[in-house]
């Protein structure tokens, strides 16, 4: 199969002059677009000597460039390392490193990162969007892609051990996510799509950015999410799909303008990344507007279950059917499928499923047997076979979209010798949809305020992975084995008995 850049420079052929790509400060039709994506590639090759197989790691926040490079770095066989940009320097260091990034790209709003990465990480180049690349218009030397097998992308997953894993996604598994999602809720040559999610997520980009960039459609751009702006990108672009995570809906359903905001051009508003409320979903249907939820994950490219437009009305509360090319298998411990109406955890196999975890042939075979990806989701289905969600095997908070795992930040409480034991949890959230917030036992004659805790964890860990809420036990619960009991610790949040919040 072709490199997937192939979709931009044929479609200049087919429709050159149909808009693809709309930034705030550019615009650009199928043919500018396949210019601008040879440019960018010819940068890479002649200006910076990249060869097939090198990392490209990129700093940025949302904007046009960010696209363009993806294409580019396809067409040469590289592999892109989109950072986090809510991540501390400490732990963007870690992602650049496990990865063997030789270059990264950034922009002048993540410039003061980027210095502070500098200073931890050597990279043999660096490119600021934004920097003329009109100059470079010599001819690429063709490079042989296996869009089957090559790596394309590494996306870094926080992991239950606390080392991030680099999932590897290929062109071909991008391919196929195109296609299941464009199979799954039509996206045709019609479409404009707001790109909300942030291009460093595998969200961003799969949910609906490429899907629709392969169908000839339009993809809009802003540089970040405010409810207010977002109405107005609706309105003035006759945007028709909005994907998003639920407080990213929330914030567009509760901004002053929701109830009076012309989207007669949305013919789905999407959520995904987080359990959405059924108050959310009813908020926009009671509003005469289609809201349809699905599920997904950075090892899968991300999609796997969508609902379509026959269901979302009569099936509120479910992610829906597996799509097109996705098998699905719910289990019990042994392995042997489940009945319906009875909980399992998710099994995935299909050509959209990652290659491996960088460096990590142990997780891989951990996570992949016998060609099935095993999620650690917990699932149920009805006896139409749709799915809904039942809880997380994997001891995982979602938190506005982004994953959190408690271990992480459990070791990081433990560097502080005061601490003799952490543990944290999710917190369910009105706007976030859950929060971390840890319960701690102090050693013997050791104390640490509130504000020296969470001042210490700010200095290690993004914002949002920071606790919101430090409770003090003498000593936290544990289970038979000896293990802390984090169900124990559940009810004694809801009970609100024993606290001590410092």
């Amino acid at each position: 199969m072709k490199p997937i850049s192939y979709w931009i420079h044929k479609r200049a052929f087919l429709t050159p002059k149909r808009v693809a790509l709309i930034g705030e400060e550019s615009t650009y039709t199928y043919e500018a677009l396949s210019e601008e994506v040879h440019r960018a590639a010819s940068l890479l090759q002649h200006r910076f000597q990249l060869q097939k197989g090198d990392r490209v790691a990129i700093l940025s926040q949302n904007r046009v460039e960010y696209m363009i490079f993806y294409f580019a770095i396809a067409q040469l066989g590289l592999v892109a390392v989109p950072l986090n940009v809510r991540l501390t320097a400490s732990e963007l260091q870690f992602q650049i490193n496990d990865s063997g990034a030789k270059m990264i790209l950034y922009e002048s709003r993540t410039a003061a990162l980027y210095e502070e990465i500098k200073n931890k990480v050597i990279f043999e180049n660096a490119y600021c969007f934004g920097e003329k690349i009109d100059d470079y218009d010599l001819p690429c030397k063709e490079v042989n892609v296996n869009t089957a097998d090559d790596p394309f992308i590494i996306c870094y997953t926080s992991g239950t051990t606390g080392r991030p894993k680099g999932a590897v996604l290929t062109q071909d598994n991008m391919f196929w996510n195109a296609l299941n999602n464009q199979y799954a809720i039509d996206i045709t040559t019609n479409d404009k799509v707001i790109v909300l999610l942030p291009l460093f997520h595998i969200g961003g980009i799969g949910l609906f950015a490429f899907p629709t960039l392969l169908a000839g459609g339009t993809v809009v751009v802003p540089s970040k999410f405010e409810p207010g702006y977002a109405i107005q990108v609706i309105e003035e672009y006759e945007i028709t799909i909005v994907m998003g995570v639920p407080t990213i809906h929330d914030a567009i359903r509760k901004h002053p303008r929701f109830e009076t905001a012309d989207f007669s051009s949305v013919r789905w508003f999407y959520s995904g990344g987080a359990p959405c409320p059924r108050e959310l979903i009813e908020a926009y249907l009671d509003r005469g507007l289609p809201f349809g939820q699905g599920m997904g994950m950075t090892e899968t490219s991300p999609t796997i279950f969508m609902l379509v437009k026959e269901d979302y009305q009569r099936k509120v509360g479910s992610i829906g059917k597996p799509v097109m090319f996705c098998d699905i298998a719910i289990v019990d411990e042994e392995g042997i499928p489940v009945p319906n109406g009875e909980v399992g955890e998710l099994l995935i196999k299909g050509p959209h499923v990652m290659k491996e975890y960088w460096g990590l042939p142990d997780k891989t075979n951990e996570a992949i047997r016998d060609g099935w990806f095993y999620s650690g989701d917990l699932m149920r289905q009805d006896e139409e076979g749709f799915i809904y969600v039942a809880g997380r095997k994997k001891d995982m908070i979602i938190s506005g979209g982004e994953n959190i795992y408690p271990l992480e930040i459990e070791q990081v409480l433990k560097e502080l010798s005061a601490i003799n034991e952490a543990a944290v949890i999710g917190l369910p959230h009105e706007k976030w949809g859950e929060v971390p917030i840890a319960f701690i036992s102090f050693n013997s004659n050791c104390d640490l305020s509130k504000e020296e805790i969470r001042d210490y964890c700010a200095s290690k860990l993004a914002k949002y992975k920071v606790p919101k809420e430090f409770t003090i036990l003498e000593d936290l619960p544990k289970n038979a084995t000896g293990k802390i009991d984090k169900k124990a610790l559940y009810m004694l949040l809801n009970a609100e008995v024993g606290k001590n919040e410092i």
